[in-house]
């Protein structure tokens, strides 16, 4: 029997390959995180009784929660438009701050000295979550959307430079080398052999983001950072569950909303 005619185990006896097949070091490093996980599990005090209890504790919460009450509609349409300014200022300047950090941190178009500083900004950038950062900002700037803004900001930095930097490393070099070759300066280099290659790419990292600042910006404005999530917490702090329940719907509803404007950008530009 010919070797084309065999099934996929057939040809992988007959090859020596065998399928699923992994090393002792992969095979030792899976038990060692199952202990871990089974240790971890008895140092939380996890215990079957505590979740039962939590099951009629949260059934009774979302009781609580229907209908849903738009009495104070008002309040959701401030904050949510306080939190979609605040998406779209976080966007738009974590981009522009991206652009050039992402270029000095590309290693094909840079130096050494100059990549490692672009990607420690992006590395640290990265580290906090945008609440955490948000609460450093409260207490420079105090509450307010300004805090959220720059929280965002931060956190746009840190996704938008890398994706961006990994695409300009990602590029082809003959384009650029021929923009060189007509002793264009940098910029020139950069705006006709960088951008033309990375466009489609950025245009779907920016929109991305913008979708991500905008459900961020309901966490910080929990901490105090503005938006629809100080709404959100006061709504929490008053017991007014119905009234949460309709703020969450309101998000859900937004976010879908922003996940078919940005899949139409992307169509625009055949992203």
């Amino acid at each position: 029997m010919s070797g084309a005619r065999l099934g996929p185990t057939a040809r992988g006896k007959r090859s020596g390959i065998r399928p699923f097949h992994s090393s002792w070091q992969a095979k030792l490093l899976a038990i060692v995180v199952a202990a871990y996980a089974v240790y971890a599990l008895g140092q939380l005090e996890f215990s079957a009784e505590r979740f039962v209890k939590g099951l009629d504790n949260g059934a009774r919460f979302l009781a609580r929660m229907f209908p849903p009450s738009y009495r104070n509609g008002d309040q959701i349409v401030t904050g949510f438009v306080e939190s979609m300014q605040i998406a779209v200022l976080a966007t738009f300047f974590g981009v522009m701050l991206s652009l050039p950090i992402a270029v000095l941190g590309a290693r094909n178009l840079m130096p050494a000295w100059a990549t490692w500083p672009a990607r420690l900004i992006v590395t640290l950038c990265r580290a906090f979550n945008p609440v955490i950062v948000a609460i450093v900002f409260i207490k420079a700037v105090g509450f307010g959307a300004l805090a959220g803004v720059l929280a965002l900001i931060v956190a746009s930095v840190g996704f938008v430079g890398k994706l961006f930097m990994e695409a300009i490393e990602e590029i082809s070099m003959k384009q650029i080398e021929a923009v060189r070759a007509t002793g264009a300066p940098f910029l020139s280099v950069v705006t006709y052999g960088v951008l033309p290659q990375v466009i489609g790419r950025l245009v779907g990292f920016c929109t991305y983001q913008l979708d991500a600042n905008l459900r961020n910006s309901t966490m910080v404005g929990i901490v105090g950072a503005g938006g629809i999530g100080a709404a959100l917490f006061a709504g929490f702090q008053r017991f007014e569950y119905d009234f949460v329940l309709a703020i969450l719907i309101t998000i859900i509803a937004v976010v879908l909303l922003g996940e078919f404007a940005s899949n139409y950008v992307k169509r625009i530009f055949h992203v």
